[in-house]
């Protein structure tokens, strides 16, 4: 045997050695790391500190508390409620910690934890709303309510027509406008926007019935593991006074047990002024902008404009199958709603086994939308070059890919330039849609702050003067670029 030989084995051995030992050592030490679901936009329970802008809340301590009993890492997502459960279902999360009711429709889907909150409902109406004080006043009435959430079926059932909201707070502006009769809600999240918001506006006008809601961690089925965990973390929290304690510092009560759910005092989430409020906002939704919105819009119009592109020569091309596709990739692009195409990379693809991150779902999402409208804009310019620029570049020896790439595409260009910039400028705006889809962006900012301080006007004015800045800056280069473009004029 050749002399390497024996030495590669040996160093084979030593290596393996030296990697497998340390990594079981490893993978017994690490925590699980356990993502926990939760609004950030539900005060007192789940909310971001007013001075630190850090996601805080009853529930977020309560998960803190559990994850560190349990030996977990717990990594929080932040979504609308309506997104998490799909969030779970697709296991973009673990868990969800967002005080979620527990019902026996809920219990048929998904596995629950032991009740940690409990608490009643209380219909809240406008100040000058005499004759609602009862579920049995709310039929043939309309309620404002969070599509998923509990109290949608609570109102439901007892008669009410229900106008289905993004949370409770933008409920409530319908309320106030008198676009809605009543909200039912819970009645700890109500007691804290009346303290935030300061409003004589609305007013909590009797109970949603006499029965006591339990509220608990939502797990899939496929996770009882992780269920028995938290029930034995929570069992311990209990026991030693962790729960009452948290409870306390939010509510004045202990709210972990039956009798406390009635006695709440609950302080005002956040008191800051409104100049204050837009002033410590401003640079968290300018994050937002750098962070989410325009990397968002950068990578998701340049694959989509190679899409567009690509759809476009298949649509010209003379080999029917090609054109056949790309018909009805853009049949199905322009006749769908892009929230629905969102939906459907994020949580539908999981699925079949195409479980994607969220910016990169976000991006294909957006680059197939782009690639949707802007093909028939391509198609248009590049029709709209004359047909003998084709055939004075045959003449001059040139084939079809080179002709394209040299004379008709650049021409195609300049043409393509200003239905091209509203294609981006709709994009710019269509961002906004990703928070759904758990990205980070300008106008999550935007609902995180106003959810907890009720500024919903000077805020979202604050979001659009961004995303129009944004707009303007792209509208004033569109110009130079029409002019750099115009030496290919013929």
């Amino acid at each position: 045997m050749p002399p390497f030989r024996p030495l590669a084995l040996l160093a084979l051995v030593v290596g393996l050695l030296c990697v497998a030992a340390p990594a079981t050592a490893d993978d017994d030490a690490a925590p699980r790391v356990v993502r926990v679901g939760t609004e950030g936009v539900y005060p007192p329970f789940t909310f971001h500190d007013q001075d630190t802008h850090e996601l805080t809340g009853f529930d977020v301590d309560v998960m803190r508390a559990i994850g560190e009993e349990a030996g977990w890492d717990v990594q929080f997502v932040e979504a609308p409620f309506d997104s998490l459960f799909p969030a779970l279902d697709s296991k973009r999360i673990d868990v969800i910690a967002n005080q979620v009711t527990v019902n026996p429709e809920r219990e048929a889907r998904y596995l629950f934890s032991t009740p940690y909150t409990y608490s009643h409902g209380v219909i809240v109406t406008s100040k000058d709303t005499d004759d609602i004080t009862s579920l049995a006043d709310l039929k043939g009435r309309t309620t404002a309510q969070t599509a998923s959430s509990n109290w949608a079926q609570v109102a439901q059932d007892a008669g009410a027509k229900v106008q289905y909201v993004q949370d409770f707070g933008p409920g409530v502006e319908l309320l106030i406008q008198g676009r809605v009769d009543a909200i039912v809600n819970d009645n700890i999240a109500v007691l804290d926007y009346l303290a935030t918001s300061g409003t004589d506006q609305v007013k909590i006008a009797g109970n949603a019935g006499d029965e006591t809601l339990e509220q608990a961690l939502a797990f899939r089925k496929s996770d009882p593991e992780l269920q028995q965990q938290a029930d034995d973390a929570l069992a311990t929290l209990a026991e030693d006074g962790t729960l009452a304690k948290i409870s306390e510092k939010y509510f004045g009560a202990d709210v972990t047990v039956k009798e406390g759910s009635r006695d709440v005092d609950v302080a005002a989430s956040d008191s800051r002024s409104t100049p204050e409020i837009l002033q410590d906002t401003a640079w968290p939704m300018l994050r937002g902008l750098l962070k989410g919105t325009i990397p968002l819009t950068i990578a998701s119009f340049l694959v989509g404009l190679a899409i567009a592109v690509a759809a476009a020569l298949a649509r010209l091309s003379s080999i029917k199958v090609l054109d056949q596709i790309a018909r009805v990739y853009i049949s199905i692009i322009r006749g769908t709603p892009l929230l629905v195409q969102l939906f459907i990379v994020f949580y539908g693809l999981p699925e079949i086994g195409i479980d994607l991150d969220p910016y990169p779902a976000a991006i294909l999402a957006l680059s197939l939308n782009v690639g949707g409208y802007a093909a028939e804009v391509v198609r248009a310019s590049i029709l709209s070059v004359p047909r003998g620029q084709y055939e004075a570049a045959t003449v001059i020896g040139m084939d079809y890919w080179q002709s394209m790439r040299r004379i008709v595409l650049p021409q195609a260009t300049r043409i393509a330039v200003p239905p091209l910039s509203n294609t981006l400028l709709s994009l710019i705006k269509d961002t906004s849609l990703a928070s759904l889809v758990l990205v980070p962006e300008l106008f999550r900012e935007a609902q995180v702050t106003a959810a907890n301080t009720t500024e919903y006007l000077p805020l979202y004015a604050m979001a659009a003067l961004y995303y129009w800045v944004v707009c303007y800056l792209v509208t004033l280069a569109q110009g130079p670029l029409e002019r750099r473009l115009g030496r290919y004029a013929t």
